[in-house]
């Protein structure tokens, strides 16, 4: 699978009027980012119809990423729950409106929250996601578990082995990575635990102090050891640059560009 069928460019949903066509007309993928708000308006569905059309007409893959702020598939409260799996059911028909390629979701597990008990998290998580697995299986898309605050893969291993299907994998986001994790876990050992269930990579850069969502060479993130094991470890997962500057998305790009040789 070439670069260019592999990357996707993320856009918030409520810019998709203002830049879609933009996209288009550069032959760029989109990677359309939800907040749960956004499933509110009833207009909603009207407008992912079209923009799915416009993107299936021009050749272009679709993938999702679905609300996160606030929510919690392993949280502990049941009400908490409920309102997280309204809000990914939702996100996952807007996938199989657009046929998305896959759907990012944040797996919630925080280690200060749980008091470092995997368990208290992984039981609940485990009953959370078979449901939504069904539903990956009946509209074509994969579920892509994305790292967030988790200070090594121990839990994303867990609950990935859990569930064992090939429909659920792993989102590696190497900007969360490059925060939270760094001083502890390696990138090496970040695949050699999870590249198997590697599906989808998040690109962007930091210095290490903040979520700075920067171009990737701005920061101080090992883009060329990154790359050498994508391609080695998951050659054939998609690709999302996460650069919310409109202005630098020349500059990712290109980054992008030359790291992967294209």
């Amino acid at each position: 699978m070439s670069l260019h069928s592999r990357l996707h460019v993320s856009l918030p949903y409520r810019l998709l009027d203002e830049q879609g066509a933009f996209l288009l007309s550069r032959g760029l993928q989109p990677e359309i980012a939800f907040k749960g708000m956004d499933f509110d308006d009833a207009a909603i569905w009207g407008v992912l119809r079209h923009w799915a059309g416009q993107f299936r007409s021009a050749g272009l893959r679709v993938t999702v990423h679905a609300p996160f702020m606030d929510l919690n598939p392993g949280a502990l409260e049941p009400l908490v729950r409920d309102a997280t799996r309204r809000r990914l059911d939702q996100a996952l028909e807007a996938a199989a409106l657009l046929e998305a390629r896959c759907v990012v979701m944040h797996p919630g597990y925080d280690r200060w929250r749980y008091g470092g008990n995997e368990d208290l998290w992984l039981e609940p998580s485990l009953e959370f996601w078979r449901p939504l697995e069904q539903r990956a299986r009946e509209i074509g898309t994969v579920l892509a578990l994305e790292n967030v605050f988790e200070d090594g893969p121990g839990s994303l291993q867990r609950l990935l082995e859990g569930l064992d299907s090939p429909l659920v994998g792993h989102c590696f986001d190497v900007g969360h990575w490059h925060l939270f994790c760094r001083d502890k876990v390696s990138l090496e050992e970040w695949f050699g635990r999870l590249g198997r269930h590697m599906v989808h990579v998040h690109l962007h850069d930091n210095r290490g102090e903040g979520d700075d969502h920067l171009p990737p060479g701005q920061g101080l993130i090992p883009f060329t050891k990154l790359r050498d094991l994508v391609q080695d470890q998951a050659p054939r997962a998609s690709l999302a640059l996460e650069v919310h500057d409109p202005a630098e998305l020349a500059a990712a790009l290109g980054a992008v560009s030359s790291l992967f040789d294209v």
